[in-house]
């Protein structure tokens, strides 16, 4: 193995360390991910992988939260964590010199974590003052309302910000009790890309991190049935936003080369059919697009729009008229071919970025077990054909499981509206 080529090792427990060689960078980015995240809490727990999250970094043994903020200014380096439906991570940027610190820094932090009481009573307001702040975005609040409508009262239908009631409720014990629980080897890995070397990584995670030890089980996911409703959310808004959702594609389903040209074509970029038709062609919407969202065992597609109220019934007509062109007519060669450019581009000028490469090798690792190399991917988006495209939009649309979700001053949906 080159030393350019991505390095695993799995310590006696289970943790698996990834790292990737790049050597034209003078910087290392690190994190550390463990598989759990909202749809691994029940009803009562939504919400704590979110606050697991924030009281990471509010104190261990060794360090107060203002030591772990002040360490990390000091070296330079900067830090962060995001939660998801199905991973949470904790990551860290430092110049390949810090590596060293940043280790000891995130290593503490995530292994040592007292989850003081008192910290938590700080910090419960600033998550209340998040969830309203989600709340007060309409395209964001959109999302969350139209995933509860989509996946009903499950996991993935709950805010991965969690419930205010739970919020205002959680105590140092279940948060200790949560992390316990889930937080086991099997789920934790650590990945890095940058100026490094894998073995002297190793060594500087092992004393830590190999002293977690084994958990009781795992939950097992169940992929919930997507729900084809339509709601209408009434808000004293400028704008009515709109969303439509089709049932989407697993994270590691071989169809998703496909999927990924047909979202491009369909709303992924400025010349897309949505954009090109809604925006350009009809001035009707600022914000038009389509995306998807992808899971471990189900997936979700979406269109998304803003417009002025009396404009809602034709949007919404153009969308379904361009999800019923994909079912009706094949892609032409053109479109095809700048979609897959569009697609390759973003991909390989992403793979130029240590952050953009420590995730792929967590997500990798995660998803599919195992490494895939970005020229695996170009090829596979090179093979994907026009009848591909067809073919996956009429599993997906073509028994119109569609649901919709509308936020803003609209009451009901006039006459005009030919329906879902």
């Amino acid at each position: 193995m080159t030393k350019a080529a991505v390095s695993r090792t799995v310590l006696d427990n289970g943790i698996r360390v990834l790292a990737k060689h790049m050597p034209y960078v003078r910087s290392v980015s690190m994190g550390v991910w463990v598989n759990v995240g909202a749809r691994d809490e029940s009803t009562s727990e939504n919400g704590l992988s979110h606050l697991i999250e924030h009281m990471i970094f509010k104190g261990t043994r060794r360090r107060s939260a203002y030591d772990i903020a002040k360490e990390f200014d000091a070296i330079g380096g900067h830090t962060n964590a995001f939660t998801s439906f199905e991973t949470t991570c904790y990551h860290a940027k430092v110049m390949d010199a810090r590596l060293e610190s940043m280790v000891d820094i995130l290593s503490d932090i995530f292994l040592n974590s007292v989850f003081d009481p008192a910290e938590i009573e700080r910090e419960r307001p600033v998550i209340l003052q998040e969830i309203g702040m989600s709340e007060d975005s309409p395209e964001d609040y959109l999302q969350t309302l139209a995933g509860r409508a989509v996946w009903g009262d499950t996991p993935l239908g709950r805010s991965i910000l969690g419930a205010r009631e739970n919020v205002s409720g959680f105590t140092s014990q279940d948060v200790r009790r949560f992390f316990k629980r889930l937080y086991q080897p099997e789920r934790i890995l650590i990945s890095a890309a940058g100026n490094l070397d894998h073995h002297q990584f190793v060594d500087l995670i092992r004393e830590g991190f190999e002293k977690i030890g084994p958990g009781n089980g795992f939950p097992e996911r169940t992929a919930p049935p997507i729900h084809s409703v339509t709601g209408i959310f009434h808000r004293d808004l400028e704008q009515e936003h709109l969303c439509i959702n089709s049932p989407g594609i697993a994270i590691s389903d071989p169809r998703r080369f496909a999927f990924s040209v047909l979202n491009t074509i369909l709303g992924g970029n400025m010349s897309s059919r949505l954009f090109q038709e809604i925006r350009e062609q009809r001035g009707l919407a600022y914000s038009v697009y389509s995306f998807a969202s992808s899971y471990m065992d189900s997936g979700l597609f979406g269109l998304y729009a803003g417009v002025s109220p009396e404009n809602t019934e034709l949007t919404l007509n153009l969308m379904f008229q361009q999800l019923d062109r994909l079912l009706a007519e094949p892609v032409g060669a053109d479109a095809m071919a700048d979609a897959k450019e569009f697609i390759k581009g973003n991909l390989l000028l992403a793979a130029e970025s240590n952050d953009n490469q420590m995730v792929r090798l967590a997500q990798n690792e995660i998803n599919f077990g195992k490494y895939i190399p970005v020229s695996d991917v170009v090829a596979k988006i090179d093979a994907v054909k026009a009848a591909d495209i067809q073919t996956l939009a009429a599993e997906l649309f073509g028994d119109h499981r569609f649901s919709l979700t509308l936020l803003g001053p609209l009451a009901e949906l006039g006459p005009d509206f030919k329906g879902i």
